[in-house]
């Protein structure tokens, strides 16, 4: 593909509009943070006996937590 075709490629493509609104960002984060801290809580206060469910709880808690700092940074303009 040379230059041109990708110029002209360019200039017809419809624009990129993403899956999930900007205007819902800070509403996730919310969530998704909360509900970390919460779980972080949770884990805190289980019995050291039940290894498999403090490795669920914390695996939950480490996946919410991670979508919810990516929510938090695209809703202040950080689009990472």
């Amino acid at each position: 593909m040379d230059y041109e075709t990708i110029q002209t490629l360019h200039r017809f493509l419809p624009p990129f509009s993403p899956y999930v609104s900007t205007s819902l960002l800070p509403f996730i984060a919310l969530v998704l943070l909360s509900s970390t801290f919460a779980l972080a809580f949770y884990f805190s206060t289980l019995p050291k006996t039940a290894p498999v469910r403090e490795l669920g709880v914390a695996l939950l808690a480490s996946v919410l937590g991670g979508f919810g700092v990516v929510a938090l940074f695209c809703s202040v303009g950080v689009y990472v």
